[in-house]
C-alpha cells in the first residue's frame, strides 16, 4: 500500500526537481559553448598557421629594410 508523503516533504522533493532541471538547463547551456569555443579554435589553426606565414615574410622584409637603414647611415657617416 503507498504511504501518502507529508506535504513539506512533498514541497522539497518539488523544489528539488525544479533545481535539478535549472541545473540540467545551465549545464546543456555550457555545453553549447564550450563546443561553439571549440570549433572557433579549430576553426583559427589554419588562420593561424597563415598569419605566421605573413610573419615569416614581414621578418624577412624587416630584416632588408634594416639592411637598407644601416647602409645609409654608413654612408651618411662616411660623407660627415
Amino acid at each position: 500500500m503507498e504511504q501518502i508523503q507529508p506535504q513539506p516533504r512533498r514541497i522539497a522533493d518539488q523544489v528539488l526537481q525544479e533545481s535539478l532541471d535549472q541545473l540540467e538547463d545551465i549545464l546543456q547551456e555550457n555545453s553549447i559553448e564550450e563546443e561553439e569555443i571549440l570549433q572557433l579554435h579549430t576553426s583559427t589553426g589554419t588562420e593561424v598557421e597563415l598569419d605566421q606565414d605573413l610573419i615569416d615574410i614581414d621578418l624577412a622584409a624587416l630584416e632588408d629594410a634594416v639592411a637598407d637603414i644601416e647602409q645609409f647611415l654608413e654612408e651618411k657617416r662616411k660623407t660627415n
